[in-house]
């Protein structure tokens, strides 16, 4: 059955290539991915399960299924119970019933809790089979041997029902879902396995600590680092999965060099993290959900500064960084350093623009602070003063109209008017500085975040050009404070800043890209090393990348600064031409584009688990040719006009200004778009994962 997936896109029409070598007889298989955030949304991987649920059930049907943990209240949010349609699926699920798997024909879910009393005969068999023993006290490796053990038992039972046809693809994510691989291959059971580590294990906890991780990949002990960090069980687990499977695959290649010397295996395939991405049928319409989300942001911007609203709303950028509380994994600590010297060249060159600086970030905390709930509650205070006083103004004037009199400005408004009005401003007096974090924190003398504002000393003073709020809590609409769900709060600021240390992928900035929101990220990321293979200057496309490999963290501080500050320097016409073009690039992680690489990793699984039935060169490149973004035609080729991303640059703020439309060389998106889309480049294959790339 031919692949029932479009492959059409925007401004990639046209030049993706044929598809016969990769189809799959998909209705002679099944498909199961397994993984702790099925339903259970733990970390990213619970982004890529759903956002990539669509395009895979597109190709697979009623043929692909999705195994996790069963948690009551994500069961009864998430997921629809009924019959498995499947025969072979219903009476596996039947055979396990009595020990914890529910769920529904395309999610199977296993109730880790009921079958724990298992636990000690199924460590007892992990030992037997790979030498691989699990302390008491890991309750989470404990949860996942249960999870797997179920897993395999299931996989057993499915093949003995269906015999040699269909074929069972697994594919597995993140060590958590290993056990379920390692048996199912000890145990032999006849199935194509591919696993994929969005993150190594020993990886993660040597960045945490401050290690210079990427200069020292080749020096490392991995068991002994294992072992002094208490994981080294889950290191076993997470290894012994890789080893076992058909196929690997890591999410990007700078994953992909780090496991080769953490894991000792290369990755066969790099499968690039996707989006659900949305196109507008007109250009204008994600540029109007830019502003409407704005305006939200400027509301509580008035509330929380209130008292110390000296500043040019009209002339305000919105940064932000968000994600795990991880300080220096994340790239907080540059950050903070870089926004202390952004503040100092916006003063000394007395630019007029403010920078609000939001930290979304989960952390410890009591609850909102009063400060901030105050300065919300004075706002809508002030907004229902204005309006009442408004609304007699405009009855007062109206009645002097229609008796065809020129209304007394002195009489207009009385007196009680002029006392509301009064009151209303004593009101917006306050003696302290507005909060930098919106929350009462917990931690609040050893917090990173906190800590470091006050090494910087960003109080968020009057002469100080840049502000920060830090907002210790995941955003949400129904929130009292900053009422607002993440999407449309990304689409409402001007940079999203991720200057990661350590990031396997990087959702965040892909997020803004796909909403046409310029971001910083990294060539430590998945996401920048992505963006740097296909896109031939990705400055001019709105996403910066710092270099945090081969420089110092001073020079990368710096060079961080400097993208902040240039785009400071940006009038808002440059803005938006560049969030013209950052939106362009969702193409580039739109699952459709990037599924492709799934296929390819299913294919080769199969290849090796029934080389006699799925026939494939092993030795054969990946035949999924890569795309590369020229430079907008509109930029010049010098290096510093590319940084500003415009056709011309210009300190003045123009959007309303006709008069000044004659000083810039023409600009017409569309016309931009096509030509653009006519010099793309197909010159590179993802496939051969080469060390030190």
């Amino acid at each position: 059955m031919p692949l029932s997936r479009s492959l059409s896109m925007t401004s990639l029409s046209g030049v993706l290539p044929a598809w016969e070598e990769e189809e799959l007889p998909v209705e002679d298989l099944l498909l199961f991915e397994v993984a702790w955030e099925v339903t259970n949304k733990v970390g990213g991987i619970y982004t890529v399960l759903q956002t990539k649920a669509k395009i895979t059930v597109d190709e697979w049907g009623e043929n692909y299924y999705m195994m996790g943990p069963y948690y009551e209240h994500n069961f009864k949010t998430q997921v629809e119970a009924c019959e498995p349609p499947n025969p072979a699926v219903r009476k596996a699920m039947d055979a396990l019933i009595h020990n914890g798997c529910q769920g529904s024909p395309f999610v199977i879910l296993f109730d880790v809790g009921s079958a724990a009393w298992n636990l000690d005969r199924w460590k007892g068999d992990l030992w037997e089979t790979c030498q691989i023993g699990l302390p008491d006290n890991d309750r989470e490796a404990n949860d996942s041997l249960i999870l797997g053990s179920l897993v395999a038992w299931f996989f057993k039972e499915l093949i003995d029902q269906l015999g040699d046809k269909p074929n069972v693809i697994g594919h597995f994510h993140e060590w958590q879902a290993g056990a379920g691989l390692i048996l199912s291959r000890c145990r032999k059971i006849p199935m194509a396995t591919v696993f994929t580590t969005h993150a190594t294990l020993l990886g993660r906890y040597l960045c945490a600590g401050n290690t210079d991780f990427y200069n020292n990949l080749g020096k490392f002990n991995v068991d002994k680092e294992a072992g002094e960090r208490h994981i080294y069980h889950r290191c076993c687990l997470e290894r012994a999965a890789v080893h076992c499977a058909h196929v690997f695959t890591t999410v990007s290649q700078i994953t992909a060099v780090e496991a080769s010397h953490m894991l000792h295996r290369k990755p066969d395939v790099v499968t690039p993290n996707g989006l659900n991405v949305k196109k507008f049928s007109a250009m204008h319409e994600f540029q109007n959900l830019h502003s409407t989300s704005k305006a939200c942001i400027q509301e509580f911007i008035r509330g929380h500064f209130y008292g110390h609203l000296d500043f040019n709303l009209d002339k305000t950028l919105f940064f932000f960084i968000a994600g795990r509380y991880e300080f220096t994994n994340k790239g907080a600590d540059i950050f903070l350093e870089s926004l202390s010297r952004l503040n100092y060249l916006l003063r000394v060159h007395k630019n007029d623009m403010t920078v609000v600086v939001f930290f979304i970030m989960p952390a410890k905390t009591n609850n909102f602070n009063v400060e901030s709930l105050k300065g919300q509650a004075v706002r809508k205070q002030l907004w229902d003063t204005a309006h009442t006083v408004k609304e007699k103004f405009g009855n007062r004037l109206y009645d002097a109209l229609l008796k065809g009199q020129m209304p007394d400005m002195n009489s207009i408004l009385d007196r009680d008017d002029f006392t509301i009005m009064k009151r209303a401003i004593y009101a917006t007096q306050r003696h302290t500085l507005p909060p930098v974090t919106t929350h009462n924190m917990i931690d609040d003398a050893t917090d990173p975040i906190l800590s470091n504002v006050r090494r910087i000393g960003l109080f968020n003073s009057r002469n100080d050009r840049v502000k920060i709020i830090f907002h210790p809590e995941f955003l949400s609409s129904t929130s009292p404070l900053l009422p607002m769900d993440y999407e449309d709060f990304v689409r409402g600021c001007n940079l999203g800043v991720f200057p990661s240390y350590y990031e396997p992928w990087g959702y965040t900035p892909g997020e803004c890209t796909v909403m046409g929101i310029p971001s910083v990220t990294t060539n430590l990321s998945g996401f920048g090393c992505f963006m740097e293979e296909h896109v031939s200057d990705p400055a001019a496309y709105g996403v910066y990348i710092v270099d945090r490999r081969f420089r110092s963290a001073e020079e990368s501080c710096n060079q961080l600064t400097q993208f902040m500050f240039s785009f400071c320097q940006q009038s808002l016409r440059q803005r938006i031409i560049q969030r013209n073009r950052t939106e362009r690039l969702s193409d580039l992680l739109d699952w459709r584009y990037l599924g492709r690489f799934y296929v390819h990793a299913r294919h080769l699984a199969l290849n090796r688990a029934f080389p006699d039935k799925f026939k494939m060169d092993p030795m054969a490149p990946l035949k999924t040719e890569g795309f590369r973004y020229p430079r907008p035609y509109s930029v010049p080729a010098s290096p510093s006009a590319s940084v500003h991303s415009t056709p011309h640059h210009s300190d003045v703020e123009d959007d309303d200004d006709d008069d000044d439309d004659d000083d810039y060389e023409p600009y017409d998106e569309d016309e931009e778009a096509e030509r653009d889309r006519l010099n793309i480049k197909a010159p590179f294959v993802l496939g051969d994962v080469q060390e030190g790339k």
